[in-house]
Order: structure tokens, then C-alpha cells, then sequence
């Protein structure tokens, strides 16, 4: 069932100016409630999400729901925070776990949706501005009788610019509780001009930018390139196509990544492609050699922003032209010709993303001990 009761704090709105100094409502769906809070949500959740201070795809209510859907465990809990006027300002949703081995054994733990596997910028959604307001009511919230039982608050992929790593201690760090906090991967990533020549004449290393336009020029003149997007209007039958040659490359590339795309993980690709896809995010791309797939790149356009998600490439076909180089450096000059800004490789400080010129982007995590629980391991935080 869905339970209210009121947070606390006060605040100057950022955005609008309007001050209010009474309590949030708390809205909790739990795994008991008539509709959950993904549904009851639905409407209202893109919007926050938009007014946040950081406004991210994976945030977004078709990644959030795609994801637990596919692969969530456990308990669902979501609480929504509002003003006394009913206005959303905050949303925090929660899956809690029972750990029965490894580090975390014997404990339950919450965790953000989408915490830790796959989804690579994770938070509490707030609308910027009201980030106090609403963690001092979540904690609140998490403290009362209305929350499940937890020893461990997980909160996992934090962009560097989250205000809730910085105030989670500030809020949590007396009475009892632990907090740790800690910088948990690099997300590199390009600030794009507005065209490819300034691009490459300005960020790029002059060695590096000597090698993407020789890599280019190399694999078109020695074979014959084709570069495309997959159709917004594709059909189901020609999009597990795509998506199918699309796994086979990306096995293909390392041992790591056949290990990665277990069934599991190609359910949930081919079940997200297809929701992306109609929500208009999806970027799947391909080169060609002499007609033949060479390379794949697995990406996402949302608000601006390219994300390259994952990636693929034969390491026998053609491998001495440079397929991924040069299939990168074509989607980095789509980037910028969609009216891109920023072109992010998520997480991960592999060596090739800091040739095509990108910098480094924080990302953070933090986990709140309870009470009653002990510092445990956080350098092999489970994944889920």
C-alpha cells in the first residue's frame, strides 16, 4: 500500500523563487501497493528528471522501469516528495535486497534502481534546488516505521556534479550512522564545438589527430566504407537483426565482453533497443568493409548529449583498417552535425577515449551504515 508522512527543511526555490517553509509529503509505493510508483509516476517523471541538476538518460522513466523489468531482484520501493501544494520535487526509488553470501552476508541493503550493473549515472531525482529539502526528508522517511528494514543505503553512480554524495555525510554522519563516500570510476567524455574541424584541430592531441584522419583515409582507400544508423522506423524482425549481428561483433571484440553478454544481458539488450528505439533515443551504428560488418557502436541521443554505451568489432575481418577508430570518429562528426555538445564515453579509463581528446568526469558513490551496522568491504560492493 502507499503511506505518507512528512520530511522536513525549508527552502528558497532555485528555479522559481517561491519559498516554502513547510515539511515534504513522503508518498511511498511499496511492493504491497495497488499501483507502483513506476505507474503512478509515469507522467510526472520525465519532467523531474529534466529538472534536476543533473539531467541524465539514465534516469529517464524509460531506462528506470526497462531496467527493473528486465533485471531487477527484490523489493520495489519508491518514494515520492512533494510540496504541501503537491508539487513533485523529488523522487527517490529503491530496490532492497537480503544478502545471503559474499561481504554483505547476512545483511539487506537498498539500493538505487539501476544500482550498480549497467546503468552508468545514477541518483535520487531532484529538482535543482530542492536537494536538501528532499534528503532530509528521505532520511526521514528511511528512518520510520513506514521504510523495510536496511543496514546498508546504497547510492551508486553518482555524477560528480550530484549535491547527495556531499550532503549525505552532513545529514547522516551523526547519531550513530555511517557514511562512506568514495570516487568509484571516471566517466571520460568530449565538450563539443560546433564543427568537426574545430574539434579535431582543438582537442585532440596533434599525434592523435594525425592518427584518426590517417586511420579515415586508410580504411577508404583500401576498401569500400558504409556507414549507417539503424531506421527509427525499423521493424521488430529487422531490429533483432541488427541487434543480433550487433552481439556477435561485440563478443567478438574481447574475451571480457563475451563474458559479459551472458542470455541475460542479451534479453535485456534486445528488450531496451526496442523501448529506446520508440522513444527516439537509440543511436545503433555500423561500418562496413566491402560490405561486410567491420564495426558497431551501441549509443544513445538524449537532450544533446551522444552516450556511447557499448561497442563491438571483427578482430579478424579487416582488423588492420581500423574499424572502431574509424566508425568513432565518423559518430563524433555525427555528434556535432545532430547539434550535440557533448559526446560521453561513460564509465570506464580505456586508452582509446583519451586519443579522440576526452577529459575525465567524476563518477562518486556513497553507502550509509545504519545504526547498527558495521564498516563492511567497499571494494567489492556486490553487483546485481
Amino acid at each position: 500500500m502507499s503511506t505518507t508522512h512528512n520530511g522536513s527543511g525549508s527552502h528558497t526555490h532555485a528555479d522559481d523563487g517561491e519559498r516554502d517553509e513547510a515539511p515534504l509529503d513522503c508518498i511511498v509505493y511499496g511492493p504491497d501497493a495497488e499501483v507502483d510508483g513506476f505507474q503512478a509516476l509515469a507522467a510526472e517523471w520525465n519532467e523531474l528528471v529534466a529538472r534536476s541538476r543533473f539531467d541524465t538518460f539514465f534516469l529517464t522513466h524509460e531506462w528506470q522501469t526497462t531496467w527493473w523489468q528486465t533485471l531487477g531482484e527484490g523489493d520495489l520501493w519508491i518514494a515520492a516528495f512533494r510540496t504541501p501544494q503537491g508539487k513533485l520535487v523529488g523522487i527517490a526509488p529503491f530496490y532492497r535486497l537480503e544478502h545471503s553470501s559474499g561481504d554483505w552476508a547476512g545483511l539487506s541493503s537498498l539500493h538505487i534502481v539501476g544500482c550498480i550493473e549497467v546503468s552508468d549515472f545514477l541518483d535520487i531525482i531532484i529538482a535543482k534546488g530542492w536537494e536538501k529539502p528532499v534528503c532530509t526528508a528521505l532520511r526521514t522517511w528511511l528512518e520510520s516505521n513506514d521504510a523495510p528494514s536496511w543496514d546498508l543505503c546504497d547510492f551508486c553512480n553518482l555524477p560528480e556534479e550530484s549535491l547527495t554524495y556531499r550532503l549525505l555525510p552532513e545529514l547522516w554522519a551523526a547519531d550513530g550512522y555511517g557514511v562512506d563516500v568514495f570516487q568509484e570510476d571516471v566517466a571520460p567524455h568530449i565538450r563539443l564545438p560546433l564543427r568537426y574541424e574545430n574539434y579535431l584541430g582543438e582537442q585532440v592531441d596533434k599525434k592523435q589527430r594525425h592518427e584518426i584522419r590517417r586511420k579515415q583515409r586508410r580504411a577508404e582507400r583500401e576498401a569500400q566504407v558504409d556507414f549507417y544508423l539503424v531506421s527509427q522506423d525499423i521493424d521488430d524482425e529487422q531490429l533483432d537483426a541488427e541487434l543480433d549481428e550487433f552481439i556477435r561483433l561485440q563478443r567478438l571484440s574481447s574475451p571480457d565482453k563475451e563474458d559479459f553478454m551472458t542470455p541475460r544481458m542479451q534479453r535485456f539488450f534486445k528488450v531496451m533497443a526496442r523501448r529506446m528505439l520508440d522513444a527516439g533515443f537509440l543511436r545503433l551504428a555500423f561500418l562496413s568493409l566491402d560490405g561486410q560488418h567491420a564495426a558497431t557502436l551501441f549509443a544513445f541521443e538524449y537532450r544533446k548529449q551522444f552516450l556511447l554505451y557499448n561497442s563491438g568489432f571483427d578482430t579478424g575481418h579487416m582488423a588492420h583498417l581500423s574499424p572502431g577508430w574509424v566508425l568513432l570518429a565518423y559518430l563524433i562528426q555525427y555528434a556535432i552535425a545532430a547539434g550535440c555538445d557533448l559526446f560521453d564515453f561513460l564509465q570506464g579509463d580505456e586508452e582509446y577515449k583519451y586519443h579522440f581528446g576526452s577529459v575525465n568526469y567524476k563518477v562518486m558513490r556513497a553507502i550509509v551504515r545504519n545504526r547498527t551496522t558495521e564498516k563492511v568491504p567497499t571494494e567489492a560492493v556486490p553487483v546485481h
